[in-house]
């Protein structure tokens, strides 16, 4: 049989993610539908709302719930299920499953129990948000939904701030709830920058579809005046590399690391330290080494 004919569905028991529209109903490969008529039992986590999405492609198939509230309680006995031959199919309300929605868990379990999992690819509202965003696409960091209470999202964006201080440079992903993105944003901007290359992506797919530019404060201040509605992605630019030390700042670590360290060392040091590029820093060390001879 052909790859491309090849079922979507595992061929005994097992568990395949489909991912979902994030807002048009239509945009969902042949394989998902497939992959759900096929299925013994769709787990979902609201089956209202996919019942609608079935409904709209022609597809009946057995719903069953699995969200926070029990699927910690549901994982063994769905596995003992696939483990005895049956297919399921995880859904979330929107998207691709377990990025910020429930499955986690089971996915842990049946592949600790050897129950075959895979996956039918689509729609994700981080990355289309990301490639419409303008801002650098690699590497991203998705960082799902923030802390809704002011203190323990001040911690867990001083903990972002740190690792950017010490070296990481990659575009920021998150999800928020339209009625918290103007304080979200206002976070963001404190914490981050208020000159922060940023855009908010809502409703995407949908008729209200909206990506909005800015940086961080220009957006707080528009959505403080204009509250969010609809599904929201927040994308930050990569944190700016460090300043350039002063030429007196650099010659001075560079002496200090040179009295214990080679110079090629000294160079090597200096630059890790400081952000510089090594070339630049040892080309430098250079000039200090033959100043000194």
């Amino acid at each position: 049989m052909d790859d491309d004919a090849a079922s979507p569905l595992p061929p005994s028991g097992g568990l395949t993610l489909v991912a979902t529209p994030i807002g048009n109903l239509d945009d969902i490969p042949a394989r998902a539908l497939q992959a759900l008529r096929g299925a013994d039992t769709v787990l979902c986590e609201d089956t209202r709302v996919t019942a609608k999405l079935l409904a709209r492609h022609g597809v009946a198939a057995r719903l069953a719930a699995l969200h926070d509230h029990n699927e910690e309680a549901e994982a063994a006995p769905l596995v003992k299920r696939m483990l005895a031959g049956e297919k399921l199919a995880l859904v979330s309300d929107a998207g691709t499953p377990l990025m910020s929605d429930p499955g986690y868990r089971l996915v842990r379990a049946a592949i600790a129990a050897g129950v075959a999992v895979t996956g039918i690819p689509g729609p994700n509202a981080a990355v289309l948000a990301l490639t419409l965003s303008g801002l650098p696409p690699h590497p991203f960091l998705f960082l799902g939904f923030l802390p809704a209470r002011g203190g323990p999202r001040e911690a867990e964006l001083g903990r972002l701030r740190a690792a950017e201080t010490a070296g990481l440079s990659a575009t920021l992903l998150f999800y928020e709830a339209p009625h918290r993105a103007a304080e979200t944003l206002a976070a963001l901007r404190d914490a981050l920058g208020a000159d922060r290359p940023a855009a908010l992506a809502r409703e995407l797919t949908k008729r209200f579809e909206e990506v909005r530019r800015g940086t961080l404060a220009e957006l707080a201040a528009h959505y403080e005046a204009h509250p969010a509605r609809g599904e929201v992605v927040l994308v930050v630019g990569p944190a700016p590399p460090p300043d350039a030390p002063a030429e007196e700042t650099l010659d001075a670590l560079l002496r200090r690391a040179m009295e214990t360290l080679s110079l090629r060392d000294a160079a090597a040091h200096v630059a890790a330290a400081t952000g510089m590029p090594r070339k630049q820093v040892y080309a430098r060390a250079l000039e200090i080494g033959k100043g000194a001879g």
